[in-house]
């Protein structure tokens, strides 16, 4: 198993909530001043527990439409205090608050479970009982833990006609266990935050504690279906409120693909954002007062369907923002996908130990990786690594020749004449010999240049725990990427056994890849 980063967990959201909550703090425009009436802190009696919130609205007399926005996973409700006072200069009443068993809001955590839907329902009383909110023109609105209570409080609470989800989930259990491979750094990073400044139900310290020692799988997996949006689609196309989801490509908390699944089955007025980035760096700026475009596209996501502003952020748009080409609007997720490419996994050369990657699959080989033993490809820190390379533009990279060919399989792509625009899911299929009951592997995608620098577009833990040892395939949903490889670079395919974001359950042995194997790539 691989070692829990305590550490560095805890000084990442140590500097993540010092920079939030020092931005939180920066003032905002005078004219915003003379038109509110400023940042109110007020108690706002929940479910049995007293919430901490603030509220700013309008200073004029008259009725306006409300957002409400519950705070992220251990940060308050000054979160959005710049945000809200922007909102309230524009004709919103905004009540921010911090959900239950955070800072000094009473009672513990509920992980978005019934309690904290009882929260918000309770909230947007007190805001119709409170402010000059119009109880016609209610939305809710939140990034991370925010996102999702936002989401979800609209299949539990008819009255909310908007939500804009920033950097939230639909699948908590995609989330913890995406293709059977528990996520152990941002898991690790929750329950730390949630150690430092909350006070954690015994519910989420059981769920957590067999989470980590991987007990009790079912009573987790049924824990978290209860917090998934998806659980609740039926309810919340019935209530059909007006839904923006805005996310991350590199998202090491909530990858992309489930959003992606969700988005296709609402049938509610709807839109889909994609940019670089990782968990919540994408509207990080906004949250610090500065210029943003995913909350540009918030406020005009709620013009339209709070103030009836024709002009405000169009519904029915896929909006995906690629690392390294122009922004593109698609009617639907599956419109970016022209055609499915396959490309074959050829026999491991003797000279350089790469295979070709390219052509029909083929037989007659294998490739044997040694199960936990490590290379230099790997998906990087949580938040840190995907974090940094949505300011610089720069993807993270190695240097291919590092890569162990004793540890690792790698096979390479022909360099093609013309770009190789990537656009969705890309999946590979592996043909396995040999293995262990029990095992997990790491697949990732790399844009090679002639002096092998390799750039990581996407990448996709799989785990098999069948308790029968043998052959099998295995189908890896790589997460989803949009993505320009240029003219003369090699596509590249690596998969090893082990990776730090990830647990694994590898044993003592090898894992045999076989013919037969390939990579469907969506292309445009």
């Amino acid at each position: 198993m691989v070692p829990r980063p305590t550490s560095l967990l805890a000084w990442l959201l140590s500097t993540l909530a010092a920079i939030v909550l020092i931005g939180a703090g920066l003032p905002g425009p005078a004219a915003a001043a003379a038109t509110t009436t400023g940042v109110k802190f007020v108690d706002i009696p929940g479910d049995g527990v007293t919430l901490k919130a603030n509220v700013v609205a309008p200073a004029a007399a008259g009725s306006y439409p409300a957002v409400v926005f519950p705070s992220s996973w251990g940060l308050n409700d000054v979160e959005y205090i710049a945000q809200a006072t922007s909102m309230a200069a524009a004709g919103y009443v905004v009540v921010s608050y911090t959900p239950r068993g955070w800072w000094a809001s009473g009672g513990e955590i509920d992980t978005a479970g019934p309690a904290d839907m009882a929260d918000l329902s309770k909230v947007l009383d007190w805001t119709l009982a409170n402010t000059p909110a119009d109880p016609a023109r209610l939305g809710t609105a939140g990034v991370s833990y925010g996102a999702g209570i936002s989401l979800l409080g609209a299949a539990f609470d008819k009255r909310i006609r908007a939500v804009a989800m920033l950097s939230g989930w639909t699948d908590l259990n995609y989330s913890l266990y995406s293709d059977q491979t528990r996520h152990l750094q941002s898991a690790g990073l929750l329950g730390l935050a949630a150690q430092l400044v909350g006070h954690p139900s015994a519910e989420l310290t059981t769920m957590l504690g067999d989470f980590t020692a991987n007990r009790n799988i079912a009573t987790v997996m049924e824990w978290a279906k209860v917090r998934s949006p998806a659980t609740y689609l039926d309810r919340i196309n019935a209530n059909a409120p007006a839904v923006m989801i805005a996310n991350a490509w590199g998202d090491t908390f909530f990858p992309p693909n489930q959003l992606a699944d969700f988005y296709g089955k609402l049938t509610t007025p709807k839109r889909l954002e994609l940019r670089p980035g990782d968990h919540a760096i994408a509207e990080l700026t906004g949250i610090l007062g500065l210029p943003n475009d995913v909350w540009t596209s918030v406020r005009g996501w709620f013009d339209r369907y709070l103030k009836s502003d024709a002009n405000g952020t169009q519904p029915g748009k896929v909006y995906l923002k690629p690392d390294n080409a122009a922004a593109e609007t698609w009617s639907s997720w599956g419109a970016q996908t022209t055609s499915t490419k396959r490309y074959g996994l050829g026999a491991i050369r003797w000279y350089d130990g790469t295979g070709l990657l390219g052509g029909s699959p083929t037989t007659g080989w294998s490739k044997s990786l040694p199960n936990d033993l490590d290379t230099v490809a790997n998906g990087g820190v949580v938040l840190l690594t995907n974090g940094i390379s949505a300011f610089t533009g720069l993807r993270p990279t190695i240097w291919l020749p590092f890569v162990d060919r004793n540890r690792a399989g790698v096979w390479a792509a022909e360099r093609p004449s013309t770009a190789l625009k990537v656009r969705g899911i890309p999946k590979v299929h592996l043909n396995l010999t040999g293995t262990a009951a029990n095992g997990s592997l790491v697949a990732y995608l790399y844009d090679l240049d002639s002096l092998g620098n390799a750039a990581l577009l996407t990448h996709a833990p799989a785990t098999w725990l069948s308790g029968t040892a043998g052959s099998r395939t295995l189908d890896v949903s790589l997460s989803a990427v949009n993505y320009d490889v240029p003219a003369g670079h090699s596509l590249t395919l690596v998969v090893d056994t082990v990776d730090p974001l990830y647990y694994d359950a590898n044993s003592a042995g090898t894992i045999t890849v076989a013919g037969g194997s390939y990579l469907d790539l969506p292309v445009k």
